[in-house]
């Protein structure tokens, strides 16, 4: 059986009580001419001009305005940009919602009207239509959908950057996940990364602040992954038996026979959200236990097995019964090469223990490079790791600015100029791990559990080469 919904599909704004055919068609036609790449490419352009533009302007009204005056402002603007952005990036679809689900997750580094507006984005963006998904998943299935599955709900439990979940029933009677990619995301995904690739171009000469075309490397290696199903089903496997001594880590299994280069079926997770601690609270969860756990597992997976899931957003990390913690989306994962990952450890030993010198020495083995060589950018960004991972200081915004603003200062006189491309995915979990800390409010001693797994010798398989 499968359940259709009533009425036309959702794709944003709820439209109005009597939205006619036509309207519909119209509205699905917006997508589809925003995958054209200079129609996309302007439209992106535009939005982010016009947001800068009005940072501008307020800037330059500052003079004029209290200090209150000025704040209210500020805060009603980051507000309009926020829903700006979250409009934008729903209609742009593919890449530019997952940068406003990174933007969503990092309260530590963004306004909160940004995290409050764009959080929605983790688990609530608009779904595609079931009319286009539907002969999709069944080309994918080789079959019709009534011919492998008793129940499949057609609402989706969740609609992410590229794929989107349902929750169904098979003929024997489990209950699983279906993961979809979307139709022809692949072209999509290719005009972003060159629209990505632009604004950094842009950004080295007219701005610079950090060498980014590392970052755009690795995320231009990982994002095809993201999209093939049969890689995170594999990366699924490999990650859960990383953890086969942990019972208290729940991984989804996959179910083989119904698994293809674009549908991933799994076991389905009904837990609650690691961030909803009102409920997880009724429910009797040690809530301080599970933040524990989350980085526990994060950093023995990064640290310990050089292998690990990397992106632990929000929507991605659920509580379960027992104090248990079910992770799942394994789209995007990453093995550390042998020789970063020792010269990683040796870097975060030296900042924890507070061994500048040492620091200065595992960065540059790691791959950093200053424009003039010497080491104060360096011990610069030991003390801002150091501060991010101060519990009193990843709970307090004004902290985290602070710190922040002393990490640039101190690279200013003598900028980063280059950098490895595998730090980016550990940063990226430190920075949401810090973030969740964050939106929760709960203190964990991050330092303490890194500093033990960086001290502790990684498994062999994690250090073979070849």
């Amino acid at each position: 059986m499968v359940a259709e919904r009533a009425g036309a599909p959702r794709r944003g704004a709820p439209t109005a009580s009597r939205t006619t055919q036509a309207d519909w068609e119209g509205f699905e036609l917006l997508p589809q001419l925003l995958e054209m790449r200079p129609l996309r490419f302007a439209y992106a352009g535009g939005l982010v001009a016009s947001i800068l533009t009005g940072y501008k302007l307020l800037s330059l009204r500052r003079g004029r305005l209290s200090q209150e005056e000025y704040q209210d402002r500020l805060s009603s603007y980051h507000t309009r940009s926020a829903r700006q952005i979250y409009d934008g990036v729903v209609r742009l679809e593919g890449l530019m919602i997952k940068i406003g689900q990174t933007i969503g997750s990092r309260p530590d580094t963004f306004p909160e009207e940004y995290v409050r507006v764009l959080s929605r984005l983790q688990d609530q963006v608009p779904p595609r239509s079931w009319q286009s998904m539907r002969p999709h998943i069944e080309r994918q299935l080789g079959r019709p959908i009534e011919d492998v599955f008793l129940e499949f709900n057609t609402e989706p439990v969740a609609a992410a950057s590229l794929a989107q979940v349902y929750k169904a029933r098979l003929k024997d009677g489990r209950q699983v996940a279906v993961k979809v990619v979307y139709p022809n995301i692949e072209r999509l995904v290719d005009t972003d990364l060159k629209l990505l690739r632009a604004v950094i171009w842009l950004e080295s000469r007219l701005l610079y602040s950090f060498p980014l075309e590392p970052a755009f490397q690795e995320l231009a290696a990982n994002i095809p992954l993201e999209v093939d199903m049969l890689h995170e089903a594999c990366s699924m496997e490999r990650i859960a038996s990383l953890l086969a001594d942990r019972p208290e880590i729940v991984i989804p299994s996959v179910v083989w026979e119904y698994t293809s280069d674009r549908v991933l079926t799994m076991e389905y997770i009904d837990g609650i959200k690691v961030t909803d601690l009102e409920r997880g609270i009724r429910e009797g969860l040690d809530i301080k236990k599970l933040s524990r756990l989350v980085v526990e597992v994060y950093v023995e997976l990064m640290l310990k097995h050089g292998h690990f899931h990397a992106d632990p957003h929000p929507g991605n990390l659920f509580a379960l019964p027992s104090d248990r913690l079910a992770i799942v989306d394994f789209g995007l994962t990453k093995r550390l090469s042998p020789q970063f990952l020792t010269a990683f450890k040796k870097m975060i030993r030296c900042i924890f223990t507070h061994d500048d010198e040492g620091v200065v020495e595992a960065m540059e083995e790691a791959g950093f490079r200053l424009k003039q060589g010497g080491g104060d950018g360096f011990r610069a960004t030991a003390e801002f790791f150091r501060s991010m991972t101060n519990p009193s200081t990843y709970r307090n915004r004004e902290l985290m600015d602070a710190a922040n603003e002393a990490w640039v200062k101190g690279l200013k006189p003598n900028p980063m100029m280059e950098m490895p491309g595998e730090i980016i995915l550990p940063m990226r979990v430190f920075g949401l791990i810090l973030g969740l800390g964050f939106t929760t409010g709960l203190e964990v001693d991050v330092a303490r559990i890194v500093l033990q797994y960086a001290t502790e010798p990684s498994t062999e398989e994690a250090l073979a080469t070849g």
